[in-house]
Formats: C-alpha cells, sequence, structure tokens
C-alpha cells in the first residue's frame, strides 16, 4: 500500500487528523477575505464582456507578415475602440472588436485590407448584435438560479436543510471567487465562461455530496452515545473522505492545467483560456469550500439544535468526571460504544460472575 493510501485508511479509521472543525473559524476569515477581495476587483476592474455579450465584428485574415501589434494599432485606430487580435494557425490573425455596428465595419474591413495589406474580399466579418448578447446573459442568469433552486430542493430531501444551506453558500463562495478572479486578470467573459462556471457548480456540488454522505452516515444514533459531539463526529467523518477530495480535486485540475498553461499560455490557442480558466478556479475553489466551509458550516448549524446542545453537556460532562476520577486514581469505567456492545459485555460480566457464585457453592 503507497503512503497515500496508508494515511487514507488511518485517517478513515480515525487513528489520525486535523482539527478542520474546530478551526473554523480560521477558515471563515480567509474566505472573507478572498471574497472581498474578488468583489474589490469585480467593482473597480468590471469584467471584460466579449462580444457575445456586448455584440461586435470578428474579423479573419488570411495569412499575412503583420503582427499582431500592428493589427492592433489598425483596428483601434479605424474602429476608436479597444481591438484583440489573435495569431491563428494558418499565420492568419483573428481581429475582434466590440461596440460596432454593421456600416462601421464596411470601413474598418477596407482600411484593414489596405493597411494590412490583404484583399478585402479575403478578409472574413461576423457580425453580433447586441440584442443576441443580451438573450445569453438572460438564459446564463436563468440556468444559474434554476441550478441553484434544483440544488437547494435536492439536498434538503436527500440530507437536510441545514446541509442544504451550507452546500447553497458554498456554491455562491465558489462562484464569486472565480467571477472575482476573471475581473481581477482581465480575460473576457464568453459563452465558454458561462459553461465553465456551471461546469465547476457540479462538480463543486458532487464534492460537497460526498462529504455529506459521510455526515449523514456519522449522525446516526449520535444522541445515544457520549463520546463524541457533532462537531467531533463532522470532523472524523471530514477526515476520512479527505484524501478522496484530494485525489479527485488534483485528477481534475490536471487536464485543466494543461489547457491554460500549455494551450493558452505556450501554444497561445487564447480561445481556450475562457472556459479553462473558469475550471481551473472554480474546481481549486470548490475543493476548498466542501472542506473548509460547507463542513464547518453544517457543524455550526447543528450545534445550535436543542439534541445537540443537549449531547454536548453530557459529553463534556462525562469527560470531566472522567478527569476528576484519573486525578483521584480511581479506575474509570469504559462506557460501550453501542448496543451490540453493550450487549457483549453484559454477557462477559455474567459470565465472569457465575464462576464465581459456583465457587463460593463448592467451598460451601
Amino acid at each position: 500500500m503507497s503512503r497515500l493510501g496508508h494515511l487514507g485508511a488511518r485517517l478513515y479509521r480515525g487513528e489520525v487528523g486535523y482539527d478542520f472543525v474546530g478551526k473554523r473559524k480560521i477558515w471563515y476569515g480567509i474566505s472573507i477575505l478572498i471574497t472581498i477581495t474578488a468583489i474589490v476587483g469585480l467593482a473597480v476592474r468590471g469584467l471584460t464582456m466579449g462580444i457575445e455579450f456586448e455584440g461586435g465584428a470578428v474579423f479573419t485574415t488570411p495569412k499575412t507578415s503583420a503582427t499582431v501589434a500592428q493589427a492592433e494599432d489598425v483596428a483601434q485606430r479605424a474602429s476608436g475602440h479597444d481591438a484583440i487580435v489573435q495569431k491563428l494557425g494558418n499565420k492568419g490573425l483573428r481581429i475582434q472588436i466590440s461596440g460596432i455596428d454593421t456600416a462601421k465595419s464596411d470601413a474598418i474591413k477596407t482600411q484593414l485590407s489596405k493597411e494590412l495589406k490583404v484583399p478585402a474580399e479575403d478578409i472574413n466579418a461576423d457580425l453580433v448584435g447586441p440584442s443576441w448578447g443580451d438573450q445569453i446573459a438572460n438564459k446564463a442568469w436563468t440556468g444559474l438560479i434554476v441550478f441553484m433552486i434544483l440544488v437547494v430542493i435536492y439536498l434538503a430531501i436527500a440530507f437536510e436543510w441545514r446541509m442544504a444551506l451550507a452546500a447553497l453558500v458554498a456554491l455562491i463562495h465558489d462562484i464569486t471567487i472565480t467571477v472575482g478572479v476573471y475581473a481581477l486578470v482581465g480575460f473576457e467573459v464568453t459563452p465558454g465562461t458561462v459553461i465553465g462556471l456551471l461546469t465547476i457548480l457540479g462538480y463543486s456540488l458532487y464534492d460537497t455530496v460526498v462529504v455529506f454522505d459521510g455526515l449523514k452516515e456519522g449522525q446516526r444514533g449520535i444522541t445515544k452515545q457520549t463520546r463524541l459531539t457533532y462537531s467531533e463526529m463532522a470532523n472524523k467523518s471530514l477526515n476520512g473522505t479527505l484524501v478522496r477530495s484530494i485525489n479527485t480535486t488534483v485528477v481534475a485540475l490536471l487536464p485543466v492545467a494543461g489547457l491554460l498553461f500549455i494551450g493558452g499560455g505556450v501554444l497561445g490557442a487564447g480561445m481556450l483560456n475562457d472556459i479553462s480558466l473558469s475550471l481551473f478556479v472554480g474546481l481549486a475553489a470548490g475543493a476548498y469550500s466542501s472542506i473548509f466551509i460547507a463542513t464547518p458550516l453544517v457543524a455550526d448549524l447543528k450545534e445550535r439544535d436543542p439534541q445537540m446542545k443537549a449531547l454536548k453537556k453530557r459529553v463534556l460532562a462525562k469527560r470531566a468526571a472522567a478527569a476528576a476520577k484519573g486525578e483521584t486514581g480511581e479506575p474509570q469505567d469504559a462506557e460501550p460504544q453501542d448496543e451490540a456492545e453493550a450487549e457483549t459485555a453484559g454477557a462477559v460480566v455474567g459470565q465472569r460472575r457465575q464462576p464465581s457464585r459456583n465457587n463460593r457453592g463448592k467451598r460451601r
């Protein structure tokens, strides 16, 4: 067995573990700081919306000796707007200009043909109206809202409303961080970005449900024992699924990192950045939120339940009594962990007492 597998087995059995839930105030503070940074970046810099949302034109040229910088300068002078230029594999250029209409696109096409020394009939122009972009944006918001509602309903039925609320907070946390990173980096928001956001929400939900399933199993009959509080049980369940969450996240991040850093950075395929950045940031944020946000938040909400409050008092009272017995040198009786152990313990006690009575009879 590998070291990681051995560690995972020990975490699952509860032999080792890290107190994630006990230190939840630290994770809350870190998340609040990251979220504030993302919101400030979004408010100050804003999002760079693609032509699919704002409208505009995309000009594609055949093979040309013009550089990206030259094409940007020509396009900006001809249109009066910022232009985004990308080098294509056939050594052609893709020139994207937002906020222009059909009449102006013809003049821009003529100017590009003249200064880039490319025949005008060989330049392909694709126009996108702003109304189409509004429709895409409205559908994206509708899909996001419907997704959130369905998630809350499903989790409330499958688990309970506290877990549904914690999962919703974690999803909003992931969206805010991803959108804030887009604002800070300055990448364009395209339909690919929206697809990436919906994808990482599904992944984040999957990771959270895996952890919540462990919580659901661990809280069965929790009020019938006095060994663990709910927070301690939640932390134990979280440690049991920790290695699985890490492995799943790393395996998912590796191909996305290849798209982002190699495809978008090294090879210059800028269109890959639209979806790969949202996936990369969202996957990392989703793994973080399922461990450091969702589970501690569920523990906070459950500890306010009267039954869990009473359980915590019993656990602490038992520990205080055990500590007092240990200080006075009195023996401490181990409490059976469940009913099966209690029956076994009773049977053992009965077996020990029966020979004692027989011996007394023989002595008589």
